[in-house]
């Protein structure tokens, strides 16, 4: 059977909560401190289908998990909070204890080496608000491809964090096809 996907481990996870621990989860969801914050007309009312998709969309596959687990504990559903570490771990978007690396970090040498053009990966990482436009011209103006690269890894890549390391993949995945489906092979 293969491994359950982020999104239905959480919603498993959720669909298991009694209706107290669900509407204290939600609770607790909404009050949380760190950024990124969730409002509250995004719960409210919702099933543990919407909520599974708020986990998602708010903190990607790679944080919702650890996320979910640590709300777990707070309302003292700590054996939830292992299975969902348990259901999630060793999945390539689920970060492991310490040793997890986002795929563009783990392949940062063969993507500055590899990737062909950087001009249409930069024009959707302005549209998709990851850089700004002076570094954008800053990294354009930078004559060799693999320089282009390690300006982009160096600074606004790596301040941008792990949900702009999600958009540049996705980019990544539609201008570079062939060579993300190779890299995604190696182990």
């Amino acid at each position: 059977m293969p491994p359950k996907t982020i999104k239905k481990a959480l919603t498993d996870m959720l669909a298991d909560l009694s209706k107290e621990n669900f509407d204290s989860f939600r609770h607790q969801l909404v009050d949380r401190r760190e950024e990124p914050t969730v409002r509250r007309n995004r719960v409210e009312g919702k099933s543990f289908l919407e909520i599974a998709d708020v986990l998602v969309t708010t903190f990607t596959e790679a944080k919702a998990p650890e996320v979910a687990a640590q709300l777990l504990r707070e309302i003292g559903c700590s054996d939830d909070a292992d299975k969902l570490v348990k259901a999630t771990c060793g999945q390539s978007s689920q970060p492991g204890p310490g040793d997890w690396k986002h795929f563009v970090d783990k392949h940062r040498s063969q993507l500055i080496d590899r990737v062909s053009d950087v001009a249409p990966i930069l024009d959707q990482l302005l549209d998709e608000n990851v850089i700004r436009q002076g570094c954008y011209d800053e990294i354009l103006a930078i004559p060799t491809t693999r320089d282009k690269m390690r300006k982009l890894y160096s600074g606004p890549l790596n301040a941008a964090g792990p949900a702009g390391k999600d958009v540049f993949y996705k980019i990544l995945e539609k201008y570079e096809p062939y060579l993300i489906a190779e890299l995604k092979k190696k182990k």
